[in-house]
């Protein structure tokens, strides 16, 4: 009993040190998917007879979800100081810290048509964070002394990522110069750090099974680069467009094929690097077809909304188990932690 009393007042005490649970960067990855899916099903609404009161719903949970997870992190900065700055320094997990702005910029599209000028407040601020820190996270990059494992897709999330969102972002709210300039940034920055991902999978040793999910990120820059060109430029159907489509097409059958290699993984929150692109890849289409493209991208439209509807919530689920898991291990190590500085003080004095 007194043990378990013990127990009971150090946990205690950790609750009142730490009123917030440590909530990795990588959580921003869920409501980044929920968002997407929910403009997905905006514009299916526009040439297929679903309702577009489901793409509102996402998009507003979505942004829910992401103002709570944002708060969090910035907690974590007061309350787990120490934690904030090892994950902004990791060499892996500091790109997630981008998707906080990418986010932000993401919920602006879909809440513009809702409330403006929340949306217009989204903008800036997502606009802000990306470009800061993609300016400091790639400077860093150029600094090197970086072990070739720890390249990972992530790396697209600061400049990729963030520099596509924010070009249709931008043209939500009219600015198309800027919106040119960030895809240009996103563009080319996607061309340089592909090479350099594609090369570590072709020569390095393989990724560990809890990080495989994230190759699902491959996905994601043409899809959301054919988005992103479509609302920046004419939105016509051409060979740049279609090229991007197919590019996108080529990564999801890649990952098909490599299934049952990624699975092994288990319940990780690097699952969530299906959603985006999932999402993306139908919404380009749909544009597509919206703008009156009737041949193969027709014909691909439904199926790839429909495979989207199926692959967005499986890649929810998995980290949500994951972060049971680590909630529970989270609080263990802070346990663990307590016990050993109390074990180590007691035989000091």
């Amino acid at each position: 009993m007194c043990g378990r009393d013990f127990r009971a007042d150090q946990e205690a005490t950790l609750v009142q040190r730490n009123p917030l649970p440590a909530i990795p960067a990588a959580f921003f990855g869920m409501p980044l998917g929920v968002i997407a899916l929910g403009i997905a099903w905006r514009g299916a609404a526009s040439i297929w007879p679903v309702p577009a009161c489901v793409g509102d719903v996402l998009v507003v949970v979505g942004s829910g979800l992401w103002a709570f997870l944002f708060v969090a992190y910035v907690a974590k900065w007061v309350w787990r100081r120490n934690d904030a700055e090892i994950e902004f320094e990791h060499a892996v997990q500091c790109c997630f810290v981008g998707l906080a702005g990418v986010v932000a910029s993401l919920a602006s599209i879909g809440l513009a048509p809702l409330l403006p000028r929340l949306a217009f407040g989204l903008f800036v601020l997502g606009t802000t964070w990306t470009l800061a820190f993609a300016v400091y996270r790639t400077g860093r990059l150029w600094m090197g002394n970086r072990k070739v494992e720890e390249t990972t897709p992530v790396l697209y999330l600061p400049t990729v990522a963030g520099g596509f969102v924010t070009a249709s972002a931008a043209m939500t709210f009219g600015y198309r110069e800027p919106a040119q300039f960030a895809f240009g940034a996103g563009l080319l920055a996607w061309v340089a750090i592909e090479s350099v991902i594609i090369h570590r999978l072709y020569t390095a040793p393989e990724m560990p099974a809890a990080l495989r999910p994230a190759l699902g990120i491959q996905l994601a820059p043409p899809a959301v680069a054919a988005v992103a060109y479509l609302n920046v430029g004419s939105g016509a159907p051409d060979l740049f467009a279609h090229g991007l489509i197919g590019y996108a097409l080529l990564q999801a059958l890649v990952l098909l094929r490599l299934w049952p290699w990624l699975r092994a993984a288990g319940a990780t929150p690097a699952w969530w690097g299906f959603s985006f692109g999932a999402a993306a890849l139908p919404t380009a289409a749909i544009k597509l077809v919206a703008k009156g493209d009737q041949g193969f991208v027709a014909m691909l439209a439904p199926w790839l909304f429909a495979a989207g509807n199926v692959a967005n919530p499986m890649a929810q689920v998995m980290p949500s188990a994951a972060a049971g898991l680590m909630a529970g291990a989270g609080l263990n190590f802070d346990l663990i932690s307590e016990e050993t500085r109390l074990a180590v003080a007691a035989r000091s004095s």
